[in-house]
């Protein structure tokens, strides 16, 4: 009895620390990639303008697997696993592939509910779904839509060359969307798909694409190339270059790469989008809602967007019933 009344007396002395000192406003947004690159800021953008700012603390850690080596990613997931439970957040979202793969079988284990976004990979594969605490949104760039409808902008396009990094994302949406097949036919279109690693071999490529038959270079993804030294490029220099030296038009599966001395765009996919429909999960789970019961989603259907520099740059007018329906920046 006098060891209850201790106890009662000691709740009293020391109170019970508050719930949102525990994690329980906190939320966690673990990215693949780094705060520099247009797709995390598009997403996280997209998240905060969803969840009420004043409701919750975001908490950010950036992996930054663009940039360093693979034999680096696994200390990076070590980073973010301290990190995690350092804040002991109220929920976690998981940006990309990289994080999801790097992530998900510690997670898996924990009660905390996760939302993941931006991922390429077949959820077969990684085994998200077996996890009750695992929810999120797929990524799925539109490349074949996206091929036939450049030739409403180009009626006489015969060949197009498809260009992206040797990244994860990379691999997973090629193998998802081609099938891992270099080659194929869509709309009339003869479609060439090349996975570079290397400055060099990116910049000889893009030199010769016109030469080598090529009408139209579609840029994928340019973010994990290194030069001579095994150092990482700066993506938005690269893109630049190509955006100056390309012989033939350049265009787009992301909003990122869409703009003045960059390329003319097409049916691009925002990573805002896919922040926001993840948000909108999470919402959901935060107000008592199982992230089992709420299937994974597929992000937005993907808009059109146009540089009117780039335009002009190529001497390309977009037919009314195309224009109607784009955005245009410059």
């Amino acid at each position: 009895m006098k060891l209850f009344q201790h106890l009662l007396a000691s709740l009293f002395l020391y109170p019970l620390v508050p719930l949102a000192f525990c994690g329980d406003n906190d939320i966690l947004i673990i990215e693949s990639y780094h705060s520099e690159y247009l797709w995390d800021e598009s997403y996280i953008k997209g998240i905060q303008s969803t969840i009420n700012s004043k409701e919750y603390t975001f908490h950010r850690f950036q992996m930054n697997t663009k940039r360093v080596n693979k034999t680096e990613f696994n200390q990076k997931a070590d980073e973010a696993w301290a990190y995690y439970q350092k804040i002991s957040p109220r929920l976690v979202f998981l940006g990309d592939d990289n994080a999801l793969m790097l992530l998900i079988t510690r997670l898996g284990k924990e009660s905390t509910p996760v939302v993941y976004l931006g991922i390429n990979t077949n959820p077969n594969e990684t085994g998200v779904n077996k996890y009750e605490n695992v929810t999120g949104v797929l990524e799925r760039p539109l490349f074949k839509k996206s091929i036939v409808q450049l030739k409403e902008a180009i009626p006489s396009l015969k060949n197009v060359l498809i260009l992206f990094d040797d990244g994860t994302t990379s691999s997973a949406a090629i193998k998802e969307e081609f099938k891992g097949n270099s080659s194929t036919t869509l709309g009339g279109i003869n479609v060439s798909v090349q996975q570079i690693g290397v400055l060099k071999e990116w910049k000889n490529t893009v030199l010769r694409a016109e030469e080598q038959g090529f009408d139209a270079i579609i840029i994928g993804l340019y973010h994990t190339l290194k030069d001579d030294n095994n150092k990482s490029v700066d993506a938005e220099q690269l893109l630049l270059w190509t955006s100056e030296y390309s012989p033939t038009p350049l265009f787009a599966f992301w909003d990122f790469a869409v703009g003045a001395n960059k390329t003319i765009g097409g049916l691009v996919l925002y990573g805002y989008t896919q922040g926001e429909t993840a948000a909108q999960m999470a919402l959901k789970i935060l107000k008592g809602k199982s992230p089992k019961a709420l299937r994974p989603r597929v992000g937005e259907k993907g808009r059109y967007l146009y540089s009117k520099q780039q335009l002009k740059k190529w001497n390309i007018s977009l037919p009314k019933s195309l224009s109607s329906r784009a955005d245009f920046i410059e």
